[in-house]
């Protein structure tokens, strides 16, 4: 059995000049439309300051949950009904299945309550710029339960690793007001700014909608896709409020703990853990 991970790249390494000159870009590129009447939100320096935090300190959470995710590729890979090798077949593979499983990975995330308590963070800010893109969760613990069965299909372990990482990285630039809608073939296959904007959105008709990574057609094909219309109203329906990188971080385990504590009985205290966020009992 193999005890040492071959060598994985990871993109999100090599994308981090990018990430910094883009963030100055952007920030010089929203004054200019702001200046010129545009209403964008910019940039807020405490609110980008957490969120940048939240991304550095998110590189080192990452750490165990990829190792864990690697182990159980590599197990499931035992179990492989074909090896779809490291060619053009196999990376395709990689890339699309692992966009097929974030956009599953994402959408429970919305759906069950103790999965939304690590991915609300992201959702927390109420600007919507390229450094809210860094603002990551400390606890993506259900990653691997995601991704790692991709290996049962053929998906050699270490391109399910880069995989994630490519996708991460294209899922930056979509955080921007700075960019407007892009050609329609563009906006019908992938995932753009106008989409991403609704799902960073909390106006009742955008909340819970778009969960795609980088294949907006996740979303057409299962119900959940919704057009650009009206001005999105970034952030939560009940905001933190909070520049605190550890309570932004984890505001939600501790409602859930108080509302866990509190209920009468064992159905309503797994309700509040593993029902969708907004759910209470019935009276």
């Amino acid at each position: 059995m193999e005890t040492v991970p071959p060598q994985i790249v990871d993109a999100t390494s090599y994308a981090t000049p990018f990430f910094i000159a883009a963030i100055f870009w952007e920030r010089h590129r929203l004054k200019q439309q702001q200046s010129a009447g545009r209403e964008v939100r910019g940039y807020e320096r405490r609110d980008a300051w957490t969120s940048i935090f939240a991304g550095l300190l998110s590189t080192i959470c990452w750490i165990p949950i990829n190792y864990v995710l690697y182990r159980l590729a590599y197990f499931l890979w035992s179990f492989r009904v074909v090896d779809l090798g490291t060619g053009a077949l196999g990376w395709s593979a990689a890339l699309i299945g692992w966009d097929f499983a974030f956009y599953w990975f994402h959408r429970s995330e919305h759906e069950v309550r103790l999965l939304w308590a690590g991915h609300v963070t992201h959702h927390s800010s109420e600007y919507y710029n390229l450094s809210t893109a860094l603002r990551q969760s400390w606890t993506p613990w259900a990653t691997p339960l995601f991704h790692a069965p991709l290996a049962l299909l053929g998906i050699r372990p270490e391109l399910i690793l880069m995989s994630g990482g490519i996708n991460l990285v294209y899922q930056f630039w979509i955080h921007t007001e700075a960019i407007d809608k892009l050609p329609r073939w563009i906006e019908l296959i992938f995932n753009t700014p106008s989409h991403h904007r609704v799902h960073h959105g909390s106006n009742r008709q955008y909340l819970d909608r778009n969960h795609a990574g980088v294949l907006i057609i996740w979303d057409r094909l299962f119900g959940t896709f919704e057009a650009e219309g009206e001005r999105v109203c970034y952030g939560l329906t009940k905001n933190v409020h909070s520049f605190n990188p550890l309570w932004v971080q984890f505001h939600e385990y501790t409602q859930i703990a108080r509302d866990a504590w509190a209920a009468p009985t064992l159905a309503e205290r797994l309700g509040f853990i593993l029902r969708n966020p907004g759910w209470t009992p019935r009276p």
